[in-house]
């Protein structure tokens, strides 16, 4: 058998489900995991996530995608369709902290994620003997303000067709706008703080002086403004005035982690849908 997901968003209206499970039964599929979700009961905007599967060379895709489409277009709708099981390719972007891209490595070796990792590249050299120790290529693209135009374009010859989607497993470089735009997929970025609080450098050192009670970390997609991306995953803890600043980050390290890998698990999973500055997450 093979399965497949289809995402739909569109003005919220009557017989939606009804449309996509009859055109899914129609192509003899069968629903195997469904989930929707609508803004507003009264003119609001309609998720939905549906799962099914099929027998193997026995449903037309083009001829699904083709009927599917026209429904789409008469409900208004945006969608996407995804075939398992090729694994997606996720470029991975690091400078010196290792821990999020070593539990990404974990995770992909012990198959919670099933991903493949291309390369890593890095505007430092630090890790390339943690890429090599789990047979990933490394590579080193040196980044200063004065040569950010050239080593993004360094950067995309290199992503550029050989990825699905990048991951800044805490890539403490800001990508321009340009960069986003020519690579035109999906980036995935981890922040070291419960945005939208403390945003930019030092977050950790932020909270420290607020004084604050919780922490947290904050997988989001990465846009052209600098920590403003739709957010997909928080994890936070709570801490105390006898937390320093070395023990929040140490809490903090944890929580990066568990966001990230939440975030790509459920990206992959094709859990995720984006609209305007936010997103729905079907758990």
């Amino acid at each position: 058998m093979e399965t497949a997901v289809l995402l739909i968003q569109c003005p919220d209206q009557q017989g939606i489900v009804a449309r996509v499970s009859d055109c899914i039964f129609q192509h003899k599929g069968n629903i195997i995991n469904s989930d929707q979700y609508t803004t507003d009961p009264f003119g609001g905007r309609f998720f939905m996530r549906v799962e099914f599967s099929f027998s193997e060379g026995k449903v037309d895709k083009q001829a699904f995608e083709s009927r599917w489409g026209v429904i789409a277009t008469e409900l208004g709708a945006a969608w996407s369709i995804h075939y398992a099981p090729r694994k997606p390719r996720m470029g991975v972007l690091v400078s010196k902290f290792d821990h999020c891209l070593v539990d990404l490595f974990y995770r992909q070796r012990s198959r919670e994620l099933p991903v493949e990792i291309p390369f890593v590249i890095s505007n430092h050299p630090d890790l390339a003997e943690t890429a090599a120790a789990h047979g990933v290529p490394f590579h080193h693209v040196p980044f200063t303000a004065e040569t950010q135009k050239e080593n993004e374009e360094t950067i995309l010859e290199r992503v550029r067709g050989a990825t699905d989607f990048l991951v800044l497993a805490r890539f403490m470089r800001i990508l321009s706008g340009d960069f986003l735009k020519a690579y035109g997929k999906d980036v995935i970025n981890i922040h070291h703080s419960f945005l939208p609080s403390f945003k930019g450098a030092d977050p950790y050192r932020q909270a420290y002086n607020r004084g604050v009670k919780v922490i947290g970390a904050t997988a989001h997609f990465a846009t052209a403004e600098l920590d403003e991306g739709p957010i997909i995953e928080q994890v936070v803890e709570r801490v105390s005035h006898k937390d320093n600043i070395t023990e929040l980050k140490r809490k903090g390290r944890a929580l990066e982690k568990q966001a990230l890998a939440n975030a790509v698990l459920a990206y992959i999973q094709h859990r995720v849908i984006r609209y305007e500055n936010k997103t729905v997450v079907f758990v």
